[in-house]
């Protein structure tokens, strides 16, 4: 999963960022509204991530971009300002949740699972063969026991999983698990997939490609 933050707080940003990405989301950050609307704009996401207190433009004024484009991503609004008028205001504009300055960190991340989850067609456990992923708890077992997976992997797993063995191209994979501002090497991915491979082909499932088209999780009989 892809989440767009727009946080002008750095201290905060950099919690936020770094708690989401050890539950394998891939986290894209923005500071200002600006930065915020074009990459709405412009790029894919499963989910926003949006204080109201941004600069260039208000997040409010992003929301209400995003929701006249016809786009559907829920929204979970950040913002200092407690008062009713303020949340319902947000609400009406289209955010799916409201989240008040201070908050922990654990209550961030269970409304994040709740909105991305209410955003799925699948059901909260998705199975492929014997693998299962768990969309609450975000870990993979197979046969009962649990696989251990770097948030890279985790990350790869998902899509995998969510695809239920669809050919996926290297493109959807990188946007999938890389974030704007990482360096992707030409074989980050093959490396990736060849861990993943070792941890899942003990259960019969491989990680099979096709010249020049992707990748397909195969379950071996």
């Amino acid at each position: 999963m892809r989440l767009l933050l727009a946080e002008d707080d750095e201290i905060l940003s950099d919690g936020i960022s770094k708690a989401l990405k050890q539950s394998g989301y891939v986290v894209d950050h923005v500071a200002s509204g600006a930065d915020a609307d074009h990459a709405l704009e412009t790029g894919r996401f499963d989910l926003l991530i949006l204080d109201l207190g941004l600069p260039q433009l208000d997040g409010l004024e992003v929301l209400k971009r995003l929701r006249a484009r016809k786009q559907l991503m829920p929204v979970l609004i950040l913002t200092a300002r407690d008062r009713l008028e303020d949340r319902v205001t947000g609400l009406d504009y289209g955010a799916d949740d409201y989240l008040t300055k201070p908050f922990d960190l654990p209550e961030l991340e269970a409304r994040v699972r709740a909105m991305l989850r209410r955003g799925q067609t699948q059901s909260v456990e998705v199975e492929y063969g014997p693998l299962r992923f768990d969309t609450v708890s975000r870990k993979v077992t197979a046969d009962g026991e649990l696989i251990e997976l770097s948030a890279k992997e985790l990350a790869l797993m998902e899509v995998f999983i969510l695809k239920g063995g669809n050919v996926i191209s290297k493109e959807q994979l990188i946007e999938h698990t890389y974030r704007w501002d990482e360096e992707v090497s030409h074989n980050a991915i093959e490396v990736t997939i060849h861990r993943l491979r070792k941890k899942i082909e003990p259960h019969k499932v491989n990680i099979r490609s096709i010249r020049g088209l992707g990748y397909f999780l195969e379950e071996e009989q």
